[in-house]
């Protein structure tokens, strides 16, 4: 057999190779964040629940779901280990962010006027809004067209009663 023969299977075994060790280093990466574990934790499981770490134990994870309700869960099971920002983020709702106090967006418009009265207690000056539409003021040969138009026969979208 000639080395070119056996190219393809070794290409093979190579990428198999790889794929496992891919594998193995990502079931390693979540091993050690399970031992990391400590009561107090907040953690998510496989199934997309949140909850707090009360005991680790060797195989099993005892956990506070709420008040009064505690689970008991292999440790295959906890899907992620989060840290104390994100846990208060996804399940309190409570933002750790600094910026976010000076950027605070009013409920109305008022405090975006520069004279500080609120847009209800301003004096307000009735002034027409132009929107494009002509009064019949404005002159006689707007009625003219309009006549025009009225006397033309209409058109139909086929529905006459004529046969």
């Amino acid at each position: 057999m000639s080395l070119l023969t056996l190219l393809p299977f070794i290409v093979l075994i190579g990428a198999m190779f790889l794929m496992t060790r891919s594998a193995k280093k990502k079931q390693q990466q979540a091993a050690d964040m399970r031992n990391q574990m400590q009561p107090g934790s907040g953690i998510r499981t496989i199934g997309g629940m949140y909850a707090t770490v009360k005991e680790v134990n060797e195989d099993t994870v005892l956990v506070d779901a709420g008040p009064g309700v505690d689970l008991l869960f292999a440790k295959n099971a906890i899907g992620a280990v989060l840290t104390d920002d994100e846990y208060n983020r996804i399940v309190h709702g409570v933002e750790h962010d600094l910026k976010s106090d000076a950027d605070i967006v009013p409920d109305d418009a008022s405090s975006l006027t520069a004279t500080g009265e609120s847009a209800a207690d301003a004096p307000g000056e009735d002034k027409a809004v132009d929107l494009g539409k002509k009064d019949a003021a404005d002159g006689p040969a707007d009625e003219a067209a309009e006549a025009k138009t009225d006397a033309e026969p209409k058109k139909t979208d086929g529905d006459s009663e004529a046969k």
